[in-house]
């Protein structure tokens, strides 16, 4: 129950979902006395569907990743991921320290056969609706081998939750013919065309919003500063219209008039909708929430934790990661 704000955020949002899902409950995790008195402000969702489960430790926004998981054993975060591994609860959301999210995961949840590296992943908005992107950050340096497992845990995610049987996937280079990148990047594009993935080829950035793909494949590095850059176009974009529509009485009427189509703009591109991004390869669901995010965006995160499970994404990636290596066994007597 961390993050930026904490409880006056992430309570009101719990509540808002139970409302949404009757036959979903929740496991609110963290200091005990502080979120009775949380919930006590928002009354409206039976008792029998909320548990707390204590915590004694939190870990700070600026905490080292290694440190936390080492002196904080009974933090709201470690907590709460132990009780997916016991299979207390489905899935875990933490709007907390990412790297610690990511390093306590890894420790306690360990990575599915296959998986070298968890990765990042996000639905990002789209002309054509959104796109998921993968590593936006776990993973600066990757191996060929590496991305397409990437690439096959993201053509699951999407398959799981959208119902696109055969989504396409792109891997995000800096031109579209093939002998664009380095070499890493190269040998990744050989084996996801060899794979049986639904292949498109070489994406580049451009492409992720035009919706050309539904996976684009990269490296944490890339994934991250190409997130970023989205998020500071987008506060710039806004800062510009907020600018221009209040320039003089008659640009503030022309806004009054366009308020209408303005609202369903800024619900198509609300960073709110997205808010969720999805640790994959993890043998159990974790979902990290924007520590600075509101109690709408916590709502989506909650979401998005709610479609993985009732999906059974981790079992769809475990299949076919078994399945892919398995081809690549068969394959190497006749490779030499």
């Amino acid at each position: 129950m961390g993050g930026d704000v904490g409880l006056k955020v992430t309570v009101p949002a719990s509540i808002q979902f139970l409302q949404d899902h009757p036959n979903t409950n929740l496991i609110l995790v963290g200091d005990q006395a502080a979120i009775e008195a949380e919930l006590s402000r928002h009354p409206g969702v039976a008792p029998s569907r909320v548990r707390i489960q204590h915590a004694t430790q939190v870990v700070g926004m600026d905490e080292s990743p290694q440190l936390a998981l080492k002196n904080k054993k009974d933090s709201s975060m470690r907590v709460a991921i132990n009780l997916v591994k016991e299979g207390q609860a489905q899935a875990a959301v933490s709007a907390g320290n990412t790297g610690a999210l990511m390093a306590t995961a890894r420790f306690v949840l360990k990575t599915i056969p296959g998986i070298e590296r968890p990765a990042i992943a996000k639905m990002m908005p789209s002309v054509k609706g959104s796109t998921c992107m993968l590593d936006l950050g776990a993973n600066v340096d990757c191996t060929p081998e590496q991305l397409l497992q990437f690439g096959i845990m993201g053509s699951e995610l999407v398959s799981s939750i959208t119902g696109n049987a055969n989504p396409l996937v792109g891997l995000l280079n800096i031109g579209s013919e093939d002998i664009k990148g380095n070499d890493s990047v190269k040998r990744a594009g050989e084996y996801l065309r060899q794979s049986e993935l639904n292949f498109f080829g070489n994406v580049e950035g451009n492409d992720v919003y035009k919706g050309t793909v539904d996976v684009v494949v990269c490296d944490g590095f890339t994934g991250n500063v190409a997130l970023k850059s989205a998020e500071g176009l987008a506060h710039m974009i806004a800062s510009f219209l907020r600018q221009e529509f209040t320039r003089s009485w008659w640009t503030r009427l022309c806004a009054l008039a366009a308020m209408p189509v303005l609202k369903r703009f800024r619900n198509r591109v609300d960073p709110r909708r997205y808010n969720g991004a999805s640790l994959l390869g993890l043998r159990g669901i974790v979902v990290k929430s924007h520590g600075g995010t509101d109690a709408v965006g916590f709502r989506f995160a909650l979401e998005q934790a709610c479609e993985e499970a009732g999906s059974d994404v981790i079992g769809h990636i475990t299949d076919r990661v078994a399945h892919q290596l398995n081809n690549l066994k068969q394959a190497e007597p006749e490779a030499n």
